[in-house]
């Protein structure tokens, strides 16, 4: 049965240039991740407040070197890319971001984020969010973009806040953490917000 409307946009729209390096204007870039990262990354996930957000643990900085070759692998699979956020001079390593759940066909993504403990409270996250949501609505052409967070953390509603994402509603019950079961806030940005 023939679709009615046409794919918002092609297979390959991602895959066909390299994953760009994308400045935010502001001394920050979201750049491909290297191999190099894998140590500044396992030192990142070390964090107590990493653990009360994200689902992951780094035991080693061999098994974070495997996480960055398959963050380096899906911009070609167009599946999830995935941006170092660094300081622009000196190349320190601040956060990421990256895109999830990409639907080509519908022009929709979801846009995730976390930060390093020493760039928390400076607006790398929301700038980091911005720039790279600006990007995908703008130049790639998606149409929706979405970002959930667990609830009870205020800090990333902030963050979707000052991002442009606005507060859509609460999915409830929907996403096991480490300590059971978390309702998650469902923010969004559409093309023209």
């Amino acid at each position: 049965m023939p679709f009615l409307t046409s794919p918002v946009l092609p297979a390959g729209t991602l895959a066909r240039d390299p994953q760009p390096t994308l400045p935010s204007g502001d001394g920050f870039l979201l750049r491909p991740w290297r191999a190099e990262d894998a140590p500044a990354v396992h030192a990142a996930f070390q964090d107590p407040v990493m653990h009360q957000w994200h689902i992951r643990a780094a035991d080693s900085v061999e098994e974070v070197g495997g996480w960055i070759e398959e963050w380096q692998q899906a911009w070609a699979q167009e599946r999830a890319p995935q941006w170092a956020v660094v300081d622009a001079e000196t190349d320190h390593l601040l956060g990421r971001v990256a895109l999830r759940e990409i639907h080509l066909d519908d022009g929709t993504a979801e846009l995730a984020y976390w930060t390093t403990a020493e760039a928390r409270g400076r607006g790398v996250a929301s700038r980091a969010t911005t720039t790279l949501a600006r990007w995908a609505l703008d130049d790639i052409g998606f149409h929706r973009l979405e970002l959930l967070h667990a609830v009870r953390n205020e800090a990333s509603c902030r963050v979707a806040a000052k991002a442009g994402f606005l507060l859509e509603g609460t999915k409830r019950s929907s996403a096991l953490h480490r300590d059971g079961w978390h309702d998650m806030h469902l923010h969004a940005r559409v093309q023209g917000d």
